[in-house]
């Protein structure tokens, strides 16, 4: 169970070291396995190189080998991902969490050039991860297996939504391939399918309540996994009622964990998307007094 930690900045739009160092505490703390900065959730494409290497840095020295660090080091470009990797690995991430090139839509053959690239030219375990909504640019599972036959690539994060495709990766999947889901909501599905867990936006909140899902799903315990999974399935989906992590630090922001702030192009809820926010905050009492 991996938290896709979200990046908290000061009211000067900052990052928030101090905070990020708490967030990390938390999520450890409440029994998550693994820590991922700097991905989607949490903005890492506006950050600024320093910033990214001092997030990282952070969240590896807080983990304190406690956890492994999966940093975000995603580009629509392989020369900068491969330097953003660099930076993951000398900040001492134990492995990097690498989206499929957006915008520019390569191939099912670029793509397995992109990861194939990186793995020659970084020696540190990759995560792959397909979010074709996000991207453009759906991996498939046939190539999403032969990029799994790279020695360094050892787990894919599959936000596809295809359910099919998942079952397909995991039929074909060589054996210390890990599959991961990127999709909160259907982590259970795909754990009952054959799934080796999930990296998640919503344990963010409520990261001790996920944790057990996932690990009652992974011990094949699926009626205490239920019950977990619908008590949290409003979360999960009103975390995606606008674009990821602006549902998500409005939230944490209603807890009283951070500061509710976010950079451009990503701007606040609009209000109705805030008053369905508050209104599960409130019936999973999470507001904060």
């Amino acid at each position: 169970m991996g938290t896709a930690l979200i990046t908290p900045f000061l009211p000067d739009g900052s990052v928030d070291l101090e905070t990020v160092r708490a967030l990390a505490e938390r999520q450890i703390a409440a029994g998550v396995d693994m820590l991922v900065p700097c991905g989607t959730t949490g903005e890492g494409a506006t950050l600024e190189t320093e910033e990214y290497e001092a997030v990282i840095a952070t969240v590896v020295e807080t983990a304190a080998r406690r956890v492994p660090v999966i940093a975000g080091a995603g580009s629509n470009s392989t020369k900068r991902t491969i330097e953003y990797a660099r930076i993951a690995r000398e900040s001492g991430a134990d492995a990097v969490l690498v989206v499929t090139p957006y915008y520019n839509k390569p191939s099912q053959e670029g793509c397995f050039r992109h990861y194939a690239e990186l793995a020659s030219a970084v020696p540190i375990p990759i995560v792959i991860y397909n979010v074709p909504g996000r991207t453009g640019c759906n991996m498939s599972a046939e190539t999403q297996i032969r990029i799994a036959g790279i020695d360094s690539v050892v787990a894919t994060k599959e936000a596809s939504g295809n359910v099919v495709q998942v079952m397909r990766i995991l039929q074909g999947r060589p054996p210390s391939f890990r599959v991961l889901s990127g999709e909160d909501d259907l982590t259970i599905a795909l754990i009952a399918a054959g799934a080796d867990g999930v990296i998640s936006t919503a344990s963010n909140e409520v990261p001790a309540e996920f944790a057990r899902m996932v690990h009652a799903a992974l011990a094949g315990d699926f009626a205490g996994a239920r019950e977990l999974h619908y008590r949290l399935l409003d979360l999960m989906e009103v975390n995606f009622v606008e674009s990821n992590p602006i549902p998500v630090k409005a939230a944490m922001a209603m807890m009283g964990l951070i500061h509710e702030r976010y950079r451009l192009p990503l701007v606040p809820p609009s209000p109705s998307s805030r008053e369905r926010i508050r209104a599960v905050l409130e019936r999973l009492n999470l507001l904060a007094s």
